[in-house]
């Protein structure tokens, strides 16, 4: 990808990610004004909600110009990744060890969950066993990346992967969209349990990174984001197990043994998910050095040590990852549900809200016993 070629949607994702920011701080102070909000209080608007609404609106009506879908995508891909590695500046590694190995047990029985129960009406339904398993990987582990690795493993249909694709794009948006409230209301002034929430309930890395966003400029809480985005990350490498699994299970149904193709190991390794892990290891560190000498890496005082790696999460959190969600709206082509049929979406839809009922139950039950 030619870096000129993507300057253009990268620049167009970064202008609707500033201007809807002052857009919500506007709407922000005149709720204000109405007393509607308590006075001096933040915008209870998000300007990452702005941005993803902004940029749906954009593609399904006025449209985008071809020029701009490469940097859209690169946002998507890349911006969105680099984004979420910069994020592992604001935890240690004993935090997010403490955290992703606490919320194991409910980050397992979603992912079982949205399995079995999108595997079991698949067959209900009568739909294709192909497209119902991708449905399946995408709503358990993670969304369309799950979808990509999952296709060319059981030699799914474009078809099949477009329907896969569609549904998780739907019911993961929506989920993105009010999840964020929804958790307020179970979970209010519980970082924790409302970022465990949200990773474990919605679909794609991006979707939750958006969500948890959303709720960290709604309710000032930026705890959320640092939670929901280990709970996800955690929950993708669950990819490395479940993937070579369906692929032996299709292989051992098909008398043919052609169904499956034997993946490339490398597949099952999210770099981005190890790159977060390696920034949590450099803050460690620091810190570390910090405490013992009174110099991170016997380079940095405190208070330059915390400007950098304050300073790098910020760029990630605030402009990469904002980025990043302009471009979920504007690659959100609304054109793509027409003539898909229903089948797959009771699927997607009934997984969604069994995934999401789940989810806040066990939540409710054992997050009381997750600190960090």
């Amino acid at each position: 990808m030619k870096k000129e070629s993507v300057i253009y949607g990268v620049l167009l994702c970064f202008i609707l990610t500033i201007g809807s920011i002052f857009i919500a701080d506007l709407l922000g102070n005149i709720l204000i004004k109405l007393n509607v909000v308590p006075p001096n209080s933040a915008s209870p608007i998000s300007g990452i909600f702005i941005a993803i609404i902004i940029g749906i609106i954009i593609r399904n009506t006025i449209g985008l110009h071809d020029i701009f879908m490469p940097g859209i995508t690169f946002s998507l891909k890349f911006i969105l990744r680099a984004g979420i590695v910069l994020l592992g500046l604001r935890l240690s590694l004993m935090e997010a060890v403490k955290l992703g190995a606490w919320g194991l047990p409910i980050i397992v029985i979603c992912i079982l969950v949205g399995l079995l129960v999108a595997l079991y009406f698949t067959k209900k339904l009568n739909i294709s066993k192909k497209l119902g398993t991708l449905i399946a990987g995408g709503t358990g582990i993670c969304g369309v990346t799950a979808i990509m690795v999952l296709s060319p493993v059981i030699k799914a249909k474009d078809d099949e992967v477009s329907y896969a694709v569609a549904n998780i794009t739907v019911f993961g948006l929506i989920g993105m969209l009010f999840y964020p409230y929804l958790g307020h209301f179970l979970f209010a002034g519980d970082p924790v349990k409302i970022g465990l929430f949200l990773g474990t309930s919605i679909h794609d890395t991006a979707q939750v990174t958006g969500a948890s966003l959303m709720y960290s400029q709604m309710y000032q809480m930026d705890q959320v984001v640092d939670i929901a985005t280990v709970t996800k990350l955690t929950r993708n490498l669950f990819i490395i197990v479940i993937i070579p699994l369906i692929s032996y299970l299709f292989y051992k149904q098909d008398v043919s043994k052609e169904v499956v193709t034997k993946p490339k190991w490398y597949i099952f390794i999210p770099l981005f998910v190890l790159g977060f892990i390696v920034m949590t290891i450099i803050r460690t560190i620091g810190d570390m050095t910090e405490s013992a000498s009174g110099k991170a890496y016997q380079l940095f005082s405190p208070e330059v040590w915390e400007g950098i790696y304050s300073i790098g999460s910020s760029i990630g959190s605030t402009y990469f990852l904002g980025i990043a969600m302009a471009a979920v709206g504007l690659s959100t082509n609304l054109k793509m549900f027409k003539g898909l049929g229903m089948k797959p979406f009771y699927i997607g839809l009934i997984t969604a809200l069994t995934v999401g009922i789940v989810s806040a139950l066990l939540v409710s039950l054992f997050g009381q016993f997750i600190t960090i």
